[in-house]
């Protein structure tokens, strides 16, 4: 629908050409007949003119609704994060607006309002007489009632063209507004269009009906205005750039024209009296220029402001908005929709706080950026950066990636509006290193693998993926062949536990050779990690060869990784990422689509084996006791709450990643260059300053503390044993000590006994021979350990392990 959004100076002049029509006699006609026929002579106005004839013309005025601002608040439904609007208008009714307003645009607008039918014939012919005697335009004569059908049509219009003939300075104009004006009368009554006028009229300084200039000027509700402030508004639409009072040369009229017209005719009128004047006139006035936010880079809050576009791109993809993101766009900006998002101020505020605490913005080239989303809705509870969301980068540092430095180009820090947390437009996101082991482990649970699947991990792997010959991650010829990063420390016999606890890439790049590569990127997918890259999506499209996925070699963002993580904690449901707790429209309907949309992405129980697993990196310990190790230790302890999560670091420490949750908050957090994600080294990994211990696992794991405190603990469900251990033998705990082997068993539902009689067999002495096994695993078995002596001379060793 076409538009249009300026502010517009009314054309008061009745007729272009009125010397034109009193040379042809019609003025003495047009006078006598309005005494006693006004419609008579209305008509023969528009015979003159050349218009249709009078009662051809249409009566029925079709009225658009004008455009109305949206207001976009935080979860909490008060605190006001920004608005979006063509034209800063919102309806109120009249009830709403101060009765000494209404008198003081009667007086200002039309002082005859309640005693004509939409036309004043006396002020036709008074018009006529005075631009005659004039010889140019002098006085209009458009009523308060034709005033409202000119900008209605206006607002209607569907095309340019339409625009430019509900606008046009002509006597057919005029004519038609005539027509409607009389009809429009008996339509509704005067409270109604005086209602709808003061609604419609625009009072400059970007402020369109009395709810927006009462607020853009006195800071106030229309309700709250006194007779010195309603008068001065009532003044302002004859000429709205012109009066503007918050400039000296506007307020100067502004004010001439309140004291010697407004005031003056409501004293006519017996609306106030000739004291109440002077009182108004010598009462000084405070104005506020209070214009409202526009869109996100002037939101109430700094830190809101990448949440803020988020949602605003979020609005432009959903398609019960409009068929394209141009209609979208406009539904937001003149819809008059009262929008709920999902954003926290408190765990918002939290998130910002840290963020600056352990990387100050503008103190060097790398972003801390932090997302937070709530397990079984998607809904996205805070978006933070050590970074001001600002158009504003004139005095932004000299980009870090070197082939852009060398030309003089800005980078991001401190100001950007470039969507560094959620990503979109040219920026793909950063690596997040081995938190996308979780991935490969999902991908191995759906195939059946048990957690405690154990591979005898050596560094380097030579494993069957092809490399580029030459890279460094080469071996062997063309082989890829990922290392730990302390070997000695590392190698060993892993299961999925310690292997995701300690992080071994050894362990998880066979683990995605056997369940396959493909599977692997498959459940990144189905849990919502976006290719944006375009060589990422290329490897996606066919993985079978893409041995580093598991070791998280493809750019993503805390917002994904935040949604996946909260996808596993919520027992596989996926819900879309989604920034709005609820949508109603300008009429108070609430609409589905701030609804979450979710669906079982991944089997429950495979979810709650892998969060099993999951448990361990974090310093918490799984429901089956086997963690042992973590790379982000201190978390649990510093959230106090059960939790899981994932770190992830990239060669040459090019990222930090971070994602953690409870069952009722998950936050990713990634410490990247978004000038340059090829940076061989984290500006903070200087000087004894660890990525991840000293910035980002506080960042994130602060902050979820913060958001958890006042919440209960909620544990995570526990897997099927089966599922941990798949069915037991005794040969699975072969060659283990004692207390390794009585754990494993009483975790698999067996009753453990030790047989007081060693026997002798390969494995070291005093360690578990064999475990004889008898019942079930669902609680009423029992096992049987028997005790190595030690291989014994003229002996035969007994064989390893046994049913």
């Amino acid at each position: 629908m076409f538009r249009r959004r300026r502010s517009r100076n009314r054309d008061h002049s009745l007729f272009s050409n009125a010397a034109a029509l009193i040379a042809c006699g019609l003025l003495a006609g047009v006078v006598v007949a309005a005494a006693l026929f006004p419609v008579v002579a209305i008509s023969g106005l528009a015979a003159k003119t050349g218009a249709d004839g009078f009662d051809d013309l249409p009566t029925q005025l079709t009225v658009q609704q004008s455009p109305q601002i949206s207001y976009v608040y935080a979860s909490d439904g008060k605190t006001l994060i920004s608005t979006f609007y063509d034209e800063d208008r919102r309806d109120v009714p009249l009830a709403q607006v101060a009765k000494v307003m209404q008198e003081a645009m009667v007086a200002a607008e039309d002082t005859r309002f309640y005693q004509h039918h939409g036309v004043d014939i006396k002020g036709v012919a008074r018009a006529l007489v005075a631009d005659q005697q004039a010889g140019q335009t002098e006085q209009g004569a458009s009523t308060l009632t034709m005033q409202y059908v000119r900008q209605a049509v206006e607002y209607s219009a569907a095309s340019p063209q339409q625009v430019v003939d509900a606008t046009a300075d002509t006597p057919e104009r005029k004519i038609r507004e005539m027509r409607y004006a009389l009809s429009l009368e008996k339509q509704l009554t005067k409270q109604q269009i005086l209602e709808r006028y003061l609604n419609l009229v625009p009072f400059g300084n970007s402020a369109f009906g009395i709810y927006a200039a009462s607020e853009a000027y006195f800071g106030i509700a229309p309700s709250a205005l006194t007779l010195g402030q309603a008068a001065l508004l009532a003044g302002l639409p004859k000429a709205p750039s012109s009066y503007d009072p918050t400039t000296s040369g506007g307020l100067k009229q502004a004010t001439d024209r309140r004291d010697n017209y407004v005031l003056v005719n409501m004293v006519k009128m017996g609306y106030i009296s000739e004291a109440q004047r002077q009182a108004a006139i010598k009462t000084p006035l405070k104005f506020v220029d209070r214009v409202s936010p526009n869109g996100c880079t002037l939101v109430a809050n700094n830190s809101w402001g990448f949440f803020c576009d988020y949602f605003y791109r979020w609005w432009l993809q959903q398609p019960a908005f409009g068929a394209d993101e141009y209609e979208r766009e406009i539904r937001l900006k003149t819809g008059g929709y009262t929008i709920v998002t999902s954003l926290d101020v408190g765990a918002q505020a939290s998130a910002k706080k840290n963020v600056e605490k352990y990387d100050q913005t503008g103190s060097n080239p790398s972003a801390l950026m932090l997302a937070g989303v709530q397990p079984g809705t998607g809904r996205v509870v805070l978006m933070a950066a050590n970074r001001n969301f600002s158009n504003d980068q004139s005095h932004n540092t000299t980009s870090s990636d070197p082939a852009k430095g060398r030309l003089g180009i800005k980078g991001n820090s401190p100001n950007t509006t470039n969507p560094l947390i959620s990503g979109g437009t040219d920026l793909a996101g950063y690596q997040a290193g081995s938190s996308f082991k979780v991935f490969t482990m999902v991908a191995a649970l759906e195939q059946g693998v048990k957690l405690n699947y154990t591979i005898n991990t050596t560094s380097p792997y030579v494993s069957k993926y092809p490399v580029e010959p030459g890279s460094p991650a080469s071996c062997h010829g063309a082989h890829y062949c990922p290392v730990n990063d302390n070997p000695p420390y590392m190698n060993g016999p892993r299961n999925m536990w310690t292997g995701l606890g300690r992080s071994v890439n050894t362990y998880w790049v066979p683990m995605e050779e056997k369940v396959g590569a493909q599977n692997a990127v498959n459940v990144a997918k189905g849990l919502g990690i976006q290719f944006r890259a375009p060589s990422d999506a290329s490897l996606a499209a066919n993985a079978s060869q893409w041995g580093a996925f598991t070791l998280g070699v493809s750019a993503t963002t805390p917002l994904d990784m935040a949604n996946a993580y909260a996808s596993l904690a919520a027992d596989g449901l996926y819900c879309e990422p989604l920034p709005v707790d609820s949508i109603s429209d300008f009429g108070g309907h609430k609409l589905d689509a701030a609804n979450p949309r979710c669906h079982q992405a991944v089997p429950v129980d495979v979810s709650r084996a892998a969060v099993d697993a999951m448990r361990c990196p974090v310093g918490d310990q799984s429901a089956f006791d086997q963690c042992d190790g973590a790379t982000a230790a201190n978390i649990r302890d510093m959230v106090g709450k059960p939790v899981a999560g994932k770190t992830g670091t990239t060669d040459g420490n090019q990222t930090a990643t971070l994602i953690t949750m409870t069952k009722q908050l998950s936050v990713g957090g990634i410490l990247a260059d978004p000038d340059w994600s090829q940076t061989t080294r984290l500006q903070h990994d200087v000087g004894g300053v660890d990525p991840h211990a000293d910035v980002v696992n506080p960042a994130v794991g602060e902050t979820l503390h913060d958001v958890m405190v006042g919440k209960p603990g909620m544990d995570f469900t526990a897997p099927p044993r089966t599922l941990a251990f798949g069915k037991q033998s005794g040969s699975s705990v072969t060659c283990k000590s004692v207390s390794s082997a009585t754990a494993t068993l009483r975790a698999g539902g067996y009753r453990v006994k030790v047989s007081r009689d060693p026997v002798a067999s390969s494995c070291p002495a005093g360690t578990v021979a064999r475990a004889k096994l008898s019942g079930g695993s669902n609680g009423t078995g029992t096992a049987t350990l028997q005790i190595s002596e030690g291989p014994a001379a003229g002996r035969a060793s007994p064989s390893a392990g046994g049913d």
